[in-house]
C-alpha cells in the first residue's frame, strides 16, 4: 500500500497517513525476506504477506497478534501478558514444536539460536516500532535454515530519515494499559542514525496480570561508494505477572471466572540483547558480497505454574555468528546467491522445585545442564529465465548442528525427571526448493516444491522423563507443494492467492500419557487469499481469508483413563486447528480524518486430540479513528472488541478439564502523537 500524506499521525517512526490512499499494484510492493535482500514481491517464489509501517502505526497493536491477524493463514493465540502461541499454515503449536517450527527474525537475523527457541519469541522483537513486518507462509529453509518448517516472521527496523526529526506518542485505555514511544532520526552526509524506544505498563484486565516492558533500538547506516553498513542494536526487558487458564466448561463466558486468576504467584521475567552489522560490498557488474556478523544474549526466569511442582525455570543463552551471501547477476536472464551461515552458542537450563514433594514432583533440583552448540549452513540459489515469460528458481541448504550436552547434576531418575548423562549429538538436514514463475493475466503464477527441516530442540533431547529413553527426538521434515498467483487484474485491485499441500514426518511431541512421540505424522492442506480493492480515492477495502485442514496421519492410543480424550486416530483434526480464518477492513480517509472498521473471524475447532470437545469460534469487530488537529499533531482512538464479545483467545483440554485464556472485553484506547 502507498499513501499520500495530507496529515500526520505518528507512531514511533512510522507516519499514519490520515487521508489520500493512493493504491499500489502488486508489482510495486518490495519485500526483503524472500532473498535476504530487497526484491519485488510479485516475483518472490513464496507466499509473503507484508505489513508496512503505515498500517502498523494505524493498528498500534497492544500485542503482535493484532498485526499478524491480517496475514492469511496466520493465527496467534494470545496468552497472558505478552505471551503467545503461533500457527502459520498449521495448528497452534505448543512446547518444543511451537518453539521450533517457526523462524522469528529481526532484520533477517534469528532472534534466537536454533535449538534454543522460545515459544513466546515475538515479545523479544521490537515490533512496536517496526518499519514493516513480513510473513513467509510455508517452509523457508532453503535460505533461512532450521526452524523455518511452517513459516518465517521478519520484523524490520526503520531506516534513518534524510532530515532530522523526532516523534512521540502516548496512549492509555480502559484496562489501565499505558503505552509510550519515542523516535529520533536523521542523516548527516554518508551517515544516518535512528533511535527508538517503546514502553508498556498495564495493570491487566485479569487479577494479578500486570506487565511492564521496555524496548530500545539503535541503528546506524553508512553508505559509501562501494560499501554500505547497517548496524543495529536492540534490547528488551519484560516483567510480567502471569495469569493461568480459567478452568471449567465455557468458563471464558463467566464474567467473574474470566477476570480471575488461579495462579497469582506466577510470573515471567525476560531480558535480551542483540547486535548485528550487515556489510554489503559492491564488486561491480551486478555482483555484491554481504556479511552480517551478529551477537545475541537472552536470559529469562518464570514459574511453571501449570505443573503441580510450581517449579522455577531459568534458561538463557549467548551466541556469536555470521551470515554471508554472494549475489551475482541481477538481470532477467540469470541471478545467483550462495553463502554460508554459522553460529556458536552456549546455553543453560535449570529447574528447581521449592515446595515439598507432591507425588512424583520431587522437591529440589529437577534439571541443571549446559549445552554448547555449533551450526554451519551452506546454501545456494539460482534464478534463470526459461523463456520470455517463464522463470525457474532452484535453491538448497544444508544444516549441520552439533550439541555438546553437559549435565551439572548426577545422571539418572529423580521422581518423574530423567537427567541423561553427558552426550554429544549432531544432526544433518537438507532443505531443497524448486519454483516456476510464469507471467500471466496481469500477474505471476507460481508453483513450487519445498522441504523444511527442524533439528530437535535441546529441551527435546535433554529434558526427559524416565519413560522417554527409547524415543529420542529426531529431525522433523515437511514436504510442501504450492501453487499461487499474485498480481493486479485491475489498477484498483490486487490479489495474492495460494493453495498448498504439506506432509510432515517425525513430528515430535509429548502425548497425554507423558511419553515422547518421535515419529508422528501430520498433513496440512489449505487455500489462502489476500485482496485489496480501492473503491475510491478515500475508500479502500482489504481482506484475507484462509481455509485449512490439519490432520493426524497416524494412530496413538492413550492408556491413562483421565486422558482418554487425547487418543489420536489417523484422519482426525489436530487439536486447536480452526479450519477457517478471515478478516476484513474498510479504510476511509476523507481529508485530515481517517477511520478503519475491522472484522475478524476464527472458526470453531477441536480442543482435544480425539475430536470430542470443541470451541465454537468467534467474530470480533474493532474500530480505529484518527484526526489531525494541527500540522504534526494528531489524536486517535481505538475501540477493540466493540460488541463486547465474551470469547477465548485459546481453548484446550488438559487432564480431562476444559481450559481457556479469556479474551479481553471491550476496551477503548485514546492517544496522541506528534512529530517535530
Amino acid at each position: 500500500m502507498v499513501f499520500q500524506v495530507r496529515g500526520r499521525l505518528v507512531f514511533a517512526g512510522a507516519v499514519i497517513t490520515a487521508a489520500g490512499f493512493a493504491g499500489a499494484a502488486a508489482e510495486d510492493e518490495i519485500v526483503v525476506t524472500g532473498e535476504r535482500r530487497a526484491q519485488a514481491a510479485k516475483y518472490a517464489p513464496a507466499s509473503i504477506s507484508a505489513l508496512d509501517g503505515h498500517e502498523l502505526a494505524r493498528i498500534s497493536p497492544d500485542h503482535a497478534s493484532e498485526a499478524l491477524a491480517r496475514a492469511a493463514g496466520v493465527l496467534i493465540h494470545r496468552g497472558s501478558g505478552q505471551e503467545h502461541l503461533t500457527a502459520i499454515r498449521s495448528p497452534v503449536l505448543t512446547g518444543g514444536a511451537g518453539a521450533g517450527s517457526f523462524l522469528f527474525l529481526e532484520n533477517g537475523v534469528p532472534l534466537r539460536s536454533a535449538g534454543f527457541a522460545n515459544v513466546n519469541a515475538l515479545f523479544e522483537a521490537h515490533s512496536e516500532i517496526a518499519a514493516s513486518i513480513e510473513v513467509v507462509r510455508g517452509p523457508s529453509g532453503a535460505l533461512y535454515g532450521a526452524n523455518a518448517i511452517h513459516g518465517v516472521v521478519n520484523v524490520l527496523t526503520p531506516a534513518p530519515e534524510e532530515v532530522l526529526s523526532a516523534r512521540l506518542s502516548f496512549s492509555g485505555d480502559t484496562v489501565e494499559r499505558f503505552k509510550g514511544s519515542a523516535a529520533l532520526s536523521g542523516s548527516f552526509g554518508r551517515h544516518g542514525a535512528w533511535a527508538g524506544v517503546s514502553l508498556l505498563s498495564e495493570g491487566g484486565y485479569r487479577d494479578a496480570t500486570g506487565v511492564d516492558q521496555q524496548k530500545a533500538t539503535l541503528r546506524h547506516d553508512f553508505n559509501g561508494n562501494a560499501v554500505s553498513v547497517k548496524t543495529i542494536f536492540s534490547a528488551v526487558n519484560l516483567n510480567q505477572e502471569t495469569g493461568g487458564f480459567v478452568v471449567g466448561p465455557d468458563a471464558y463466558k463467566d464474567p467473574l471466572l474470566r477476570r480471575g486468576n488461579l495462579n497469582p504467584e506466577a510470573f515471567r521475567d525476560a531480558r535480551s540483547v542483540r547486535l548485528s552489522s550487515r556489510v554489503d560490498i559492491d564488486a561491480g557488474e551486478n555482483t555484491t558480497f554481504s556479511v552480517t556478523p551478529f551477537a545475541r544474549w537472552t536470559d529469562q526466569s518464570f514459574l511453571l505454574h501449570f505443573f503441580p511442582s510450581k517449579a522455577l525455570e531459568e534458561n538463557g543463552h549467548w551466541s556469536i555468528g555470521a551470515q554471508t551471501a554472494f549475489y551475482a547477476g541481477r538481470s532477467d536472464d540469470l541471478s545467483f546467491i550462495a553463502g554460508v551461515d554459522w553460529e556458536r552458542t552456549e546455553g543453560y537450563l535449570r529447574e528447581v522445585q521449592s515446595i515439598p514433594t507432591i507425588g512424583t514432583f520431587t522437591q529440589g533440583v529437577h534439571y541443571d545442564y549446559e549445552v554448547a552448540a555449533f551450526a554451519v549452513s551452506p546454501f545456494v540459489q539460482a534464478s534463470f529465465a526459461l523463456s520470455d515469460r517463464l522463470r525457474a528458481v532452484l535453491a538448497a541448504r544444508l544444516d549441520w548442528t552439533r550439541y555438546d550436552y553437559d549435565a551439572r547434576t548426577p545422571a539418572g531418575s529423580v521422581g518423574r525427571f530423567l537427567r541423561p548423562p553427558d552426550a554429544v549429538d549432531s544432526f544433518v538436514t537438507a532443505s531443497p526448493k524448486a519454483s516456476l514463475l510464469y507471467d500471466v493475466a496481469g500477474g505471476v503464477l507460481r508453483a513450487s516444491y519445498a522441504r523444511g527441516a527442524r533439528p530437535p530442540q535441546t529441551t527435546d533431547l535433554y529434558r526427559l522423563q524416565p519413560s522417554q529413553t527409547s524415543n529420542a527426538a529426531r529431525p522433523e521434515f515437511i514436504d510442501a507443494f504450492e501453487i499461487g498467483w499474485r498480481g493486479a487484474p485491475h489498477d484498483r485491485v490486487s490479489i495474492d492467492a495460494a493453495a498448498y499441500f504439506m506432509a510432515k514426518k517425525n513430528f515430535f511431541f509429548r502425548d497425554a500419557d507423558g511419553f515422547n512421540v518421535n515419529d508422528g505424522r501430520t498433513r496440512h492442506v489449505g487455500v489462502e487469499v489476500e485482496a485489496t480493492m480501492r473503491a475510491s480515492d478515500d475508500l479502500t477495502l482489504d481482506a484475507n481469508v484462509a481455509w485449512g485442514r490439519h490432520t493426524y496421519r497416524f494412530d496413538r492410543p492413550v492408556v491413562s483413563p483421565v486422558q482418554q480424550g487425547e487418543a489420536i486416530r489417523k484422519g482426525d483434526d489436530v487439536d486447536t486447528a480452526p479450519r477457517w480464518l478471515a478478516g476484513g477492513r474498510l479504510l476511509w480517509t476523507p481529508g485530515p480524518f481517517s477511520a478503519e472498521a475491522e472484522w475478524l473471524y476464527v472458526s470453531g475447532y477441536f480442543t482435544d486430540a480425539a475430536n470430542t470437545r470443541t470451541y465454537p469460534g468467534h467474530h470480533l469487530v474493532n474500530l480505529r479513528a484518527a484526526y489531525d488537529v494541527a500540522d504534526g499533531l494528531a489524536l486517535y482512538v481505538t475501540a477493540r472488541n466493540l460488541a463486547d464479545k465474551l470469547y477465548a483467545e485459546r481453548a484446550d483440554v488438559a487432564f480431562g478439564e476444559d481450559r481457556y485464556f479469556p479474551g479481553e472485553e471491550r476496551t477503548i484506547s485514546v492517544g496522541i502523537a506528534a512529530e517535530f
